[in-house]
This record gives structure tokens, sequence and C-alpha cells, in this order.
């Protein structure tokens, strides 16, 4: 199994959003900080308002910030909000399931079990639990890294008339 790419960004966002401790967060300082398109970011900020994991604040001071405390969201609810199929194999989306074997196959089962695993770790396992290392994250993180002014360039205007 292969999560995407976009349940990857809503976890980082998830992530930092933690590290924040319920200051608000603008979707351009969440991009900048991790080097990833606003565009993206945006889309994956909406889905995860809509799944009722993170807030949008309005205004001057607006941005985005966490629902709920992060020791009360899991990361199976993460990933579910973000990613909208966990077939492992064909034969588990009936709709698409063409293999010959399926009614006697064993396999889907040890990936039905398997896959149950998987979402019993991420269940017990809190966005709290993810950032628990804050020094490095935050190092990685916070604060903002100073901007470079560019130097401006003396453009010399034509003079009309002399």
């Amino acid at each position: 199994m292969k999560l995407t790419q976009y349940s990857d960004l809503g976890l980082r966002l998830l992530m930092y959003l933690a590290l924040r401790n319920g200051e608000s967060v603008t979707i351009q300082e969440a991009s900048d900080r991790f080097a990833i398109s606003k565009n993206h970011l945006v889309k994956i900020s909406h889905q995860l308002t809509k799944s009722g994991l993170i807030e949008s604040i309005r205004g001057r001071n607006g941005g985005v910030r966490l629902a709920r405390p992060p020791e009360s969201i899991s990361v199976e609810q993460a990933l579910r909000a973000t990613e909208d199929n966990f077939d492992l194999v064909e034969c588990f989306g009936a709709a698409k399931n063409h293999c010959v074997i399926s009614g006697t196959c064993k396999l889907s089962g040890v990936f039905d079990t398997a896959l149950a695993a998987f979402f019993d770790v991420l269940r017990q396992t809190s966005l709290a639990d993810l950032v628990v290392s804050k020094n490095g994250l935050e190092k990685a993180l916070l604060p903002l890294p100073a901007r470079i002014p560019v130097k401006s360039q003396t453009i010399s205007k034509p003079v009309f008339g002399v």
C-alpha cells in the first residue's frame, strides 16, 4: 500500500498545527515551512476543515488551527479524511473485481486482517504522539527563517527634454 502525497501533506500540516499548540497558522506560513505548494495545502486544509479536524479562522489574524486537542486526533482519522480508497487488491472493491479466483482465494482475508491491524495502530497513535519529540521538530520548523532582503537595483530613468 502506498499513501498519496495528499495524505502525507495533510499529516504534515496537522503535525505542524499540533506543534503550534492552538495558534492560528496561515496556509502561506505552512507552505513556506514545508517548501510545498500553497495551492495543495489550500485543498488539503479545506478537506481537513470539512472533516472537522481543523478549523478555519477568518480575518486579519486568520488561518487554520486544530479543532480539537492533538491528543484527541488519531492518525487514522487524518488518513480517513484524506484518503478515499484503502483497497489493497482488486477483490476488495466489488465493483471492479474481475478476479476469477476471488471466491476461493484466501489472500484477500490475509490482506483484510493486515489492513485492520494497520488501522488499529493508527487509531492508537495521536497527533500528540507524533510531536512528542518537539525539540527536533521545532528546530526544523520553528521559527520561520529570517527572510533574506533582496537588494534593490537602481534603475536609471531616462530624462526627457534635456
